[in-house]
């Protein structure tokens, strides 16, 4: 059985531990840097990215992040985790993780009273998934080895490269796990091909 973190700073953490449980896999709140060698994948839930970023770099989970990705392991991040695995962010100086290759704009459908949704079609997931976006940012553009999974009024809002894959919006929010359950079976192929 896969296990699955949820990064739990900040964010809806519950509910993406609800979603991932509901996908048959092992759900860990984490924490602390070393519950990391324990999971075979991570989620970065959605809250808000700058407040999110400043507890990662408090509890020590920067560099921590980076490496588990760097071994091999799938990241997922979700509305603020889109922001935070970018490599460019739009009026920033500095991006945060910079997993993905791709460069996003924050909070751009608008603020609080802008969240909405959406029924999209989703490579690889569904047809018709009903996405919740949330003061949602979206990718503004790609670099090639990005895969362009899902667009809402022409503007990308999930993607996947390699192992990382993001959202704009919380697929969490509503009892449609199609796309945890994309990423739980990216989890499980991830384990077999690590351990071959």
């Amino acid at each position: 059985m896969a296990t699955i973190g949820v990064l739990a700073l900040q964010g809806a953490v519950r509910e993406h531990i609800r979603s991932i449980e509901a996908c048959g896999a092992q759900a860990v709140e984490i924490k602390r840097t070393e519950q990391l060698d324990t999971i075979d994948g991570l989620i970065l839930p959605g809250g808000e990215s700058t407040t999110m970023r400043r507890l990662i770099d408090s509890y020590g989970f920067f560099d921590a992040i980076r490496e588990f990705g760097e071994k091999g392991k799938p990241i997922f991040g979700t509305c603020a985790g889109l922001i935070l695995m970018a490599n460019e962010i739009e009026n920033q100086d500095q991006a945060h993780l910079g997993l993905m290759d791709m460069k996003v704009a924050r909070n751009a459908f608008g603020r609080q009273v802008a969240s909405f949704e959406a029924e999209l079609n989703i490579a690889n997931v569904a047809e018709d998934f009903n996405a919740v976006f949330i003061r949602a940012p979206y990718i503004v553009e790609t670099g090639s080895d990005v895969h362009v999974l899902a667009k809402y009024n022409e503007r990308i809002v999930a993607a996947q490269q390699g192992h990382y894959i993001c959202t704009a919006f919380h697929p969490e929010l509503t009892d449609d796990n199609r796309f945890i359950a994309y990423f739980v079976a990216m989890v499980e192929q991830s384990i077999q091909t690590l351990a071959s």
